[in-house]
């Protein structure tokens, strides 16, 4: 692709003024002026054309992912380290307006007063279009207005550290995981997300938030070539908004010997056998099927069959809410963006809508729905429970995932002592490969590495292996989970949904579980 001088100079116009729009101290309590003028150009507009509501976002988004791959050169033996760097931006508005009883909705990369007036007129037309068809009007739960600015917690902003810095420390890990001849190839990576936003409404609303993420990851792959045969372990510190202080706490060099030596014992390790078995789920596995089996289905427009296409509905339909036992009495389950540093906590969602913590699971029984402002009174609710987002200032909000975790056992309860109350079973680690049906019922899951429980002691690696089960069997399942001191948060940065596709991150907290007599099979 070839950048006009015309195009580069338009592009580092845009990211300037950004920065100027978005720049302020980090104990700022309001919103910049400036970016509250350029709100009023929008809502003036949409009361001059009878829009009933209107919104405005003026978001700015910066990525960056770097991975360092060590590997043989074909016919040399010589270790290759391959650097792959990516840097990007995305700076622009969208606007959403309510008229007829029909939302609206254009957004543009142009942010001035004028294209924004533009813009507005843009989404009462499409509205009135909408309105022509629309079955029934849309109703907006009741929201505060407030005029406040917000930043998640970080001290190191990571898009200031030198590229070279960071490449330095992935090589010098993969270098330390390559270490073992066995050990074919080493690829750690490292990934930064900053979203600036801004929300006004014609509710009275002026929000200016500011997130930063960061994530990581060790992989290390061994091979037996006699045998034809190769494994991978892979390592993954839990990813948090945070900024690049948290870096050294990941203890990537420390980790990186573990994984070497954990590669080659699974390299070596016997397939599983299958049958029913007790299994021990550790925080960095189970988030992913909590994701998937609760996370997933409790979304209220997949409930509704709004969302179909993309990954399917769900079997907990409204006739079941505050009915179905779901899981066991020891599993409790919340959906919340309120807590620190998890990956969907913000204090505000793209509805304007205060963040809070709410049970979808309470001692087993299904209790309570995501939604957002225009999904509430379809449950029979009065309020949202702030699960409106957007991937992009381009995207229309809609709901989307927040944070979904399962709360910790009594204090008194120990790893050891799910494992102690094991004759036979297995412990696993990390995420692997999944599938679930499109109603979220049935499911299979494998892992990243497994470690059989004999007797109650955790003894070698196993295999090849994966579980089965249908939800509600598998929730119900458990009869154990770990106290306060074991609850760690794993989560997801690349969660789609929706056609367009969109993106977006939450974070998964729980102790280790035990599940009683589940189906493992062997798989790879």
């Amino acid at each position: 692709m070839i950048v006009t001088r015309r195009a580069f100079v338009q592009t580092s116009a845009a990211s300037l003024a950004a920065a100027d729009l978005f720049a302020a101290p980090k104990e700022a309590a309001r919103p910049n002026p400036a970016l509250e003028k350029l709100a009023d150009s929008a809502l003036r507009e949409a009361k001059k054309r009878k829009a009933t509501y209107c919104d405005i976002r003026i978001n700015r988004y910066r990525d960056q992912m770097l991975m360092a791959r060590l590997s043989p050169e074909r016919g040399t033996g010589k270790t290759l380290e391959v650097p792959q760097v990516a840097d990007s931006d995305s700076f622009g508005f969208g606007v959403r307006v309510i008229v007829d009883g029909a939302w609206g909705f254009a957004s543009s990369p142009v942010v001035t007063p004028e294209e924004i007036a533009r813009v507005t007129a843009e989404a009462v037309t499409v509205a009135r279009a909408n309105a022509s068809i629309k079955t029934r009007p849309v109703q907006l739960a009741p929201v505060k207005p407030v005029r406040t600015r917000w930043t998640s917690p970080f001290e190191k902003d990571p898009f200031t550290v030198p590229m070279e810095d960071k490449l330095a420390l992935l090589f010098d890990a993969g270098r330390e995981v390559k270490k073992q001849p066995k050990v074919f190839m080493a690829v750690g990576n490292l990934a930064f997300h900053s979203e600036d936003k801004y929300f006004a409404s014609s509710d009275g609303s002026s929000i200016q938030q500011l997130i930063v993420q960061t994530f990581s990851g060790l992989t290390a792959n061994a091979v037996d070539f006699t045998r034809r045969l190769n494994k991978t372990r892979t390592w993954t510190p839990t990813p948090l908004s945070v900024g690049y202080e948290f870096i050294p706490q990941m203890n990537l060099q420390e980790n990186a010997r573990r994984i070497r030596e954990e590669v080659l014992e699974h390299l070596a390790a016997p397939p599983v056998k299958p049958g029913k078995k007790d299994l021990v789920l550790m925080p960095s596995h189970l988030f992913l099927t909590i994701h998937e089996s609760i996370g997933h289905p409790t979304e209220l427009d997949r409930a509704l069959g709004y969302e179909a296409n993309f990954a399917g509905t769900s079997f907990l339909t409204p006739d079941k809410l505050g009915k179905e036992r779901v899981g066991s009495t020891h599993v409790n389950i919340n959906g919340d963006r309120t807590t620190e540093r998890a990956l969907a906590t913000v204090a505000y969602d793209d509805d304007g809508v205060k963040t809070t913590k709410f049970p979808i699971l309470s001692k087993g029984i299904f209790t309570g729905y995501q939604t957002i402002r225009d999904q509430a009174h379809l449950v029979g609710e009065k309020a949202s429970r702030g699960c409106c987002y957007a991937d992009s200032w381009s995207s229309v909000p809609f709901q989307r995932m927040p944070n979904v975790s399962m709360e910790p056992g009594p204090a008194s309860t120990t790893l050891e002592d799910l494992i102690a109350g094991v004759d036979d079973g297995i412990l696993i680690e990390g995420r692997g490969s999944y599938s679930i049906d499109q109603q979220r019922y049935n499911f299979q899951f494998g892992g990243d590495a497994f470690w059989e429980i004999k007797g109650g002691k955790k003894t070698g690696m196993l295999s090849q292996v994966a579980y089965q089960a249908r939800t509600p069997d598998f929730w119900q399942a458990c009869d154990g989970v770990a106290g306060p001191a074991y609850w760690q948060m794993y989560g997801s940065g690349r969660d789609g949904k929706g056609e367009p596709t969109q993106i977006n991150s939450m974070s998964h907290g729980c102790s280790p579980a035990r599940f009683r007599q589940i189906n493992v099979i062997q798989t790879d």
